[in-house]
């Protein structure tokens, strides 16, 4: 997806996000980003790149795909990919997920190590710099969230981690804030080859729209339904189509893997799906530059986490 996708509509917008002629060396390479479910990884990356496309929210292991993310500068351009987080896997869409996610490591040129500034060092962090110590990439500490915490709160965290692994880097930042972030990509620069542009300017994500919405309507039942429907929803866009008064009508089924989950995406009368509608709609609406009509089912498919066949149909397979 590009931001050319939505110039007829924003034109203004697209205009002035086209980075200025390029001069001197021309660095360009992926950056793995990792680490633990819900340390704002995502939120890193929709920052940088000023587009929301990877979906956030507050409950681990929202993150399902590896999603592929661009910045492009004048000196630069940086392709993030933006991973599930790495965790103990309890059933077969956990396994893709760290499969994903580890397997991203091996095809890089450096790595962020995204930590959060209020969480202590534990288990799950020891567990990615295990995996860490087998490759050669230069890994950049990000320690996010810093403005959740004083100031000389931050010296100790970093030196509990610098001990434990050889970073390349360290940077303090916040995502939210966008504090730091100019200090993070002139860090992450420094390892990045010369090369040339591999992708258009205006080119944001690798990523289709239609998975991006299914992706914004799962983020918002994600937030709704808050702990009653941890991960068992999946999203998929049967339709989506242009009017000719250049409105966008988009169906699409929200999949949950029990009845009684239906129940709790449907609401009384309807009432949390249509709340779901409504928030995902603003999100679509600033993604496409159209006005959308969304249409929204719900169905159940039992078990689908564990099930080969429907995690191959909803995009999630052995390949990557």
């Amino acid at each position: 997806m590009s931001r050319e996708d939505k110039a007829e509509k924003k034109p203004e917008k697209a205009a002035a996000k086209q980075p200025a002629a390029k001069k001197g060396k021309h660095k360009s390479g992926f950056i793995a980003v990792i680490g633990r479910p819900n340390v704002g990884k995502s939120t890193l990356v929709n920052t940088l790149i000023g587009e929301k496309i990877a979906i956030m929210s507050d409950k681990p292991q929202t993150t399902r795909n590896r999603i592929l993310c661009i910045l492009t500068q004048p000196d630069a351009q940086i392709v993030f990919l933006d991973t599930p987080g790495i965790h103990k896997p309890k059933h077969k869409l956990g396994e893709y997920m760290v499969k994903a996610a580890e397997g991203t490591l091996k095809e890089v040129d450096a790595i962020f190590f995204v930590v959060d500034a209020t969480q202590k060092l534990g288990p799950g962090e020891m567990f990615i710099l295990e995996r860490l110590q087998a490759t050669k990439k230069p890994v950049i500490l990000v320690v996010n969230k810093i403005d959740l915490i004083e100031r000389s709160q931050a010296l100790p965290i970093i030196a509990n981690y610098t001990n434990k692994y050889n970073f390349a880097g360290v940077v303090p930042i916040s995502a939210k804030e966008e504090t730091n972030l100019d200090s993070l990509l002139t860090e992450v620069k420094k390892y990045l080859p010369e090369g040339p542009q591999y992708y258009p300017d205006d080119m944001i994500t690798d990523q289709p729209e239609r998975l991006i919405v299914a992706e914004l309507i799962r983020e918002k039942a994600l937030h709704l339904t808050r702990d009653e429907i941890p991960h068992a929803i999946a999203v998929d866009v049967d339709e989506m189509t242009t009017r000719p008064n250049d409105d966008v009508y988009i169906r699409a089924t929200i999949y949950v893997e029990r009845d009684s989950q239906k129940g709790i995406i449907i609401g009384a009368k309807g009432a949390m799906l249509r709340e779901i509608g409504a928030l995902a709609r603003t999100d679509i609406q600033n993604l496409l530059g159209s006005k959308v009509f969304l249409d929204l089912w719900v169905k159940v498919r039992k078990d689908w986490r564990d099930r080969d066949g429907i995690l191959r149909n909803f995009g999630f397979g052995d390949e990557r």
